[in-house]
């Protein structure tokens, strides 16, 4: 018998799942990192690169920042910095129009989820042509991808960690995940000083985001050793990063452990996806634009209690993991969810879809949309469209 390092969970050689491991992206984390763009373009053999990114980053100078980065070892730059959040096929259609010219060798996607996602949409359809619907689903793409460079400017999506490009279809405004091993990215710079000019909303989204990605993937019905490992060292650092960088804005240390955990949670991600909670935020966005780390806030407390009699114990270990019960106390998975729900407040996040504007003559529709989100699948509990639905009602 083998003793995790959280006490009273017990794992056996017996309980221990199979699994395939293949990390594929190299990180190079701590503050000032940025500055080593271009070094590390150069050693990916890049002379051309595409950087894109969003006009708030080219308003707070790191747009600049990532040009002069990469120009001081002499290599040429082209900028697409038009995304949008919840970047759509259009976002990567314009960003492919500008590429397209230019000879591109390698991908820069400096910024949030979206500018990383809209990047790796564009290095889909560079490399392989046709349109981003033609990649939904996993391993679409015949031909092989160029190589690309992930900077986070947020503390949340694990983007750069993951193979996977979320765009979503510019007409229903649903999601598409895009998946490809060759989409997953050469590099990812973390550099926490990077995060501090993040408006207070967008931390806040981020944030919850990425705590979410380390609760559900610890969970899913995919999940294994792995996952665990690096979904449980997330919370860890989420659990005390969490509160200081609302407190104090400028704790460079905490944002470096909320950079940092967010990076781990997308790990946990590529390696045992996401689940009802991701299911029941998708529709949200794509009905009434709502933030997708706002949506996801509201709805993991009630996913967790929906999950309890399926992973009661698996929300026990974190809710230890934070210190927020001992070992032996029955109502740890509750505990957790009004934890998270404290921590969503504490980020100035709403907790109710009422704040959210949400009209609750349009949950069944929700419900019809979330149960067909390919991330409800993973969820250890199943759950059918009237359960959706009841999560929803929780939640208003």
């Amino acid at each position: 018998m083998q003793t995790d390092s959280q006490p009273g969970l017990i794992v056996s050689a017996g309980d221990l799942a199979s699994f395939d491991y293949n990390p594929r992206t190299r990180v190079v984390f701590g503050a000032g990192s940025v500055d080593r763009l271009g070094e590390l373009a150069c050693e990916l053999g890049g002379s051309r690169i595409l950087l894109v990114t969003d006009k708030g980053l080219a308003e707070a100078g790191h747009e600049q920042h990532g040009i002069r980065a990469l120009e001081s070892t002499g290599l040429a730059v082209t900028v697409f910095d038009d995304v949008h959040p919840n970047p759509t096929t259009d976002d990567v259609d314009r960003c492919l129009h500008v590429a397209g010219s230019a000879q591109i060798d390698l991908i820069v996607g400096l910024g949030g989820g979206s500018s990383m996602d809209c990047a790796k949409g564009c290095n889909f359809l560079l490399t392989n042509g046709g349109r981003m619907e033609d990649y939904r689903g996993i391993g679409k793409a015949a031909r092989p991808l160029l190589s690309m460079i992930a900077v986070p400017t947020t503390a949340g999506t694990g983007s750069e960690a993951q193979s996977f490009a979320l765009i979503a279809n510019a007409e229903t405004h649903m999601k598409m995940a895009c998946g490809d091993v060759k989409a997953a990215c050469a590099i990812a710079i973390l550099d926490p000083e990077l995060t501090s000019t993040m408006p207070g909303s967008v931390a806040s989204a981020t944030a919850i985001d990425a705590l979410s990605h380390a609760v559900e993937t610890f969970v899913t019905k995919p999940r294994n050793p792995i996952s665990q490992l690096f979904g449980r060292k997330a919370w860890q650092l989420l659990s005390c990063a969490f509160p200081r960088i609302f407190e104090e804005a400028e704790d460079v240390d905490a944002r470096g452990g909320m950079l940092l955990a967010a990076h781990f949670a997308g790990v946990a991600v590529e390696n045992s996806m996401l689940g009802a909670t991701h299911a029941l935020a998708n529709p949200l966005t794509a009905h009434f634009g709502t933030t997708h780390g706002f949506a996801i806030g509201v709805m993991l407390p009630h996913v967790i209690r929906f999950n309890s009699p399926a992973v009661g114990p698996l929300y026990s270990d974190l809710a230890r993991a934070a210190g927020i019960c001992d070992a032996h106390d029955p109502n740890a998975p509750e505990r957790l969810a009004r934890h998270v729900q404290d921590l969503v407040e504490l980020a100035g996040a709403p907790t109710r879809l009422a704040d959210l504007g949400v009209d609750p003559d349009l949950l069944p529709t929700l419900a019809n949309e979330a149960s067909g989100q390919w991330t409800a699948g993973f969820n250890p509990r199943p759950v059918t469209v009237e359960q959706f639905e009841e999560l929803y009602q929780c939640a208003l």
